[in-house]
């Protein structure tokens, strides 16, 4: 059979081959053709050479990668595949053939190529692992351990729960599963949102895969073959949400110069040689970067080294990751997810999975259903999970690895949205349970449910986070003028971050300014400059943000530190009271991040915030702009596969002179999805391959 690329109206490539390697070259091919400059990009990023053509903005995290070895745990993890998964790493090698195909076809006449001067490069066999490890080594956030150890050498130890991610969390995903007790078809449905930085082109890329052996519809990450994260077989699907567990750790490390290289002290009080070289980051316009490059029995060394930090801090850290010592990524589930018809077959591949670790749910057409974690989480002493430990001294080993835990439904639902769940036992921080509540909630509100009902959960706007604030505006008193008149309006308040509404405009007005007296107040004074870490872990120890998203808690705390929050409330509230009237919208806007910024790029405006259902994330008291929000939307039918819908926020191509670079874009805006399409006569053939 000759391999096949269609496409449906959207412009989403169908791709149909004999055997699963000749699809993985189709897959490689097609994604060339559609993203050639976001390939290039993610294979730059996973190498750390982007510096090279983005220019000194992007050495930050070119030090990073190279520090932390990414595209040299890659390799160390694509030769275990070969060695262990063969026919994994065949069809790996598949897929890079394609990629390698596609770019030599002629990506160069695009735009950001014409604009940076860069040709394509060559991927090899490992990049698809060096690019799935570069998206996901910041995941588990474990740099939120440098602000609990700032947090508690400023504050004291109660400071890291008074600033948790619990109230509230970063973004993460929403998740549910609604089963066949529960649906008008008799069959489950699965629907949700995953949330990420949104990048144009999409971190997403909707995708159908089919062969002789199966034929999955999904939502790739470009530039990794098959479908890891949500998918849909026909008898069986699949979705996933951050299950928020900790599995990196930080150690402090004793390191000193000899003669012959770098030692560092071990926990049982020896001095041991570090694995140490240099390596070259070329920046363009600017000065060739020289990076030194150690590495302990813990792991790379990503902060510090002998001498300190940049501004003396007696301090390195070593980072120790999961896929960094044991050579394993995973991807040896790709296939059998990609072959699975059960439930049983998606817990089975699922097993193998490493990193990140996920919450999984899974439903089939037989009505089996899954709910469980997935991935490598170590067994260790619970110090290492809050904060910064002690290479030097024992007790700090990891000794073993978690059993995945399980949970089931209640009520023949189950919601996962980062909050405490199945996962509870291997994390230390989770998203605070509103949108969680919220899902649960909405999905009471009535006892049947269809595929096509399940956009208006996606798009709910009700912001439960807002009590605290709110409740502390009522007990404000002595306001007069606009003062009281505003306190009134939000009062009256529906509570719904709706884009065309005033009265959620002046909310974000007022928590964003008392988020900024918070921050300035001097009891907090010692945390506005953090130690001189490198710059890629900046966001998380910023006082703004950090306050601005633990404002639920600060706010509910019986003392905080000397803070009068009843004075710097009321001054919030004047502040706000005298700004002209505006819409949510107005201000609360998308800001994708891409590799070339685009200047003429119109900003659409945006309902929903943080704590909401649509998690469209502002960062209160910086920016109502919102960089991070549904990179994709899903609802996965196990009655009908044609009735499951999906969207993106912009389009199915990353080429500006295509008419999908960002059709979609109006449907992700007003909460609509689009079809997927399973029936071969309603697409367009546009090439064999």
């Amino acid at each position: 059979m000759t391999t096949e690329i269609h496409r449906d109206a959207w412009g989403v490539p169908h791709l149909r081959a004999d055997s699963a390697p000749a699809l993985a070259r189709a897959q490689g091919l097609v994604t060339a053709r559609d993203r050639a400059w976001q390939l290039e990009v993610e294979r730059h990023r996973a190498q750390g050479t982007s510096a090279s053509f983005l220019g000194p903005e992007a050495v930050p995290w070119d030090v990073f990668a190279r520090r932390v070895r990414l595209e040299d745990t890659a390799r160390r993890c694509f030769d275990r595949l070969t060695d262990r998964h063969p026919e994994t790493a065949d069809w790996v090698r598949a897929y890079v053939d394609g990629v390698n195909e596609g770019l030599a076809e002629g990506p160069a006449l695009t735009p950001e190529f014409r604009e940076t001067g860069l040709a394509p490069g060559r991927w090899e066999p490992w990049t698809p692992l060096a690019v799935w490890l570069s998206t996901h080594i910041l995941f588990a956030g474990f740099p939120a351990k440098l602000w609990r150890e700032e947090a508690a050498r400023h504050l004291g130890p109660d400071a890291v729960g008074l600033f948790a991610t619990d109230g509230p969390a970063t973004s993460g995903s929403n998740g549910w599963l609604v089963g066949g007790e529960r649906t008008v078809t008799g069959r489950a449905v699965i629907a949700g949102d995953p949330h990420r930085f949104i990048e144009d082109p999409g971190v997403y890329q909707q995708i159908r895969l089919a062969c002789d052996e199966f034929d999955v519809v999904g939502l790739a990450v470009p530039g990794v073959p098959g479908i890891a994260h949500f998918g849909h077989t026909g008898t069986v699907a699949w979705a996933i949400t951050n299950a928020m567990a900790d599995y990196q750790d930080l150690y402090r490390e004793r390191l000193r110069r000899t003669g012959a290289g770098v030692e560092a002290l071990g926990p049982d009080g020896t001095w041991s040689r570090v694995a140490r070289h240099t390596e070259l980051v070329r920046v363009a316009g600017e000065e060739t970067v020289e990076v030194e490059i150690l590495e302990t029995d813990r792991g790379p060394v990503i902060a510090g080294g002998p001498e300190g930090l940049d501004d003396g801090t007696p301090l390195a850290l070593a980072l120790r990751h999961p896929p960094r010592v044991t050579a394993d990524l995973g991807f040896q589930a790709l296939l059998p997810l990609l072959r699975a018809r059960r439930t049983a077959d998606v817990d089975a591949a699922f097993d193998d999975w490493a990193e990140p670790v996920n919450v999984v749910q899974a439903a089939d057409t037989e009505g089996g259903l899954l709910h469980r974690v997935a991935g490598r989480v170590p067994v260790r002493a619970a110090a290492n999970g809050t904060g910064l430990v002690p290479a030097w001294e024992p007790g700090h080993e990891w000794t073993g690895w978690h059993e995945m835990p399980r949970a089931g439904l209640t009520d023949g639902v189950a919601v996962m949205a980062n909050q405490r769940g199945p996962a509870a036992g291997l994390g230390v921080e989770f998203a605070p349970p509103h949108r969680a509540d919220r899902i649960r909630a909405l999905l009471a509100g009535r006892r049947k449910w269809t595929a096509g009902d399940m956009p208006a959960i996606h798009t709910d706007t009700h912001l439960a986070s807002a009590a605290p604030l709110l409740d502390r505006l009522a007990a404000l008193d002595g306001l007069t003028g606009p003062a009281a008149d505003l306190r009134a309006r939000l009062l009256r308040w529906d509570r719904r971050m709706d884009a065309d509404s005033q009265d959620a405009h002046r909310y974000a007005a007022v928590r964003s300014a008392l988020v900024r007296r918070l921050a300035a107040h001097p009891a907090f004074a010692a945390l506005t400059t953090p130690p001189a870490y490198p710059e890629v872990f900046l966001p998380w120890l910023a006082l703004v943000p950090r306050i601005g998203f633990a404002l639920e808690h600060l706010l509910r705390a019986e003392e905080l530190y000397g803070v009068d929050r009843p004075t710097l409330l009321r001054e919030a509230l004047e502040e706000a009271a005298g700004q002209p009237a505006a819409r949510w919208g107005d201000s609360h806007r998308l800001a994708p991040w891409r590799a070339l910024p685009d200047p003429s790029h119109q900003a659409p405006a945006l309902s929903g915030d943080h704590d909401c259902v649509l998690c469209t994330s502002a960062v209160p008291g910086w920016t109502d702009l919102a960089a991070r929000g549904p990179a994709a939307r899903y609802v996965w039918d196990l009655a009908r596969r044609e009735d499951s819908l999906w969207v993106v926020p912009h389009g199915a191509s990353g080429r500006t002179d295509s008419p999908h670079h960002h059709d979609q874009l109006p449907l992700w805006l007003k909460g609509e999805l689009a079809p997927v399409v399973t029936d071969w006569t309603q697409l367009t053939k546009e090439s064999d391959v």
